[in-house]
């Protein structure tokens, strides 16, 4: 299962590309600089993502790579806003891009037991 920022937010990259043309266009050469802030946002959601499989998780950012292996997460700390994050051992926090806290069944399904699922436990709680 692959998790990452939605390619619709290509969109309004796209539209900030075509909003600064009239400004490289009539400011000079030095201007053409301002394209470098969509190619690296374009780059960004492009590139960020979590792959999970049964063995580990891959994470990719954009300027480098992680691979975690089931047996290396002790919980995962989830924020109120943001990706969820892996806690790993001597509480070095690795952040999983891409995955939200509503992606956490599915998380819980590819872990293999390993992690469990908080819906089926506010469930049997009730």
């Amino acid at each position: 299962m692959i998790f990452r920022a939605p390619t619709t937010g290509l969109l309004p990259v796209g539209f900030l590309a075509l909003c600064e043309t009239p400004v490289v266009a009539t400011a000079g050469p030095v201007f053409t600089l301002l394209y470098l802030v969509p190619i690296g946002l374009a780059a960004w959601i492009l590139r960020t993502r979590t792959v999970v499989d049964s063995e580990q998780l891959r994470t990719r950012s954009l300027f480098g790579a992680r691979t975690l292996a089931w047996a290396d997460i002790r919980s995962l700390k989830l924020p109120r806003r943001g990706w969820v994050n892996a806690v790993l051992a001597g509480d070095e926090l690795a952040p999983l891009p891409g995955v939200r806290t509503r992606h956490l069944p599915m998380l819980a399904a590819l872990s293999g037991g390993r992690l469990a699922d908080p819906n089926a436990a506010a469930e049997d709680a009730e």
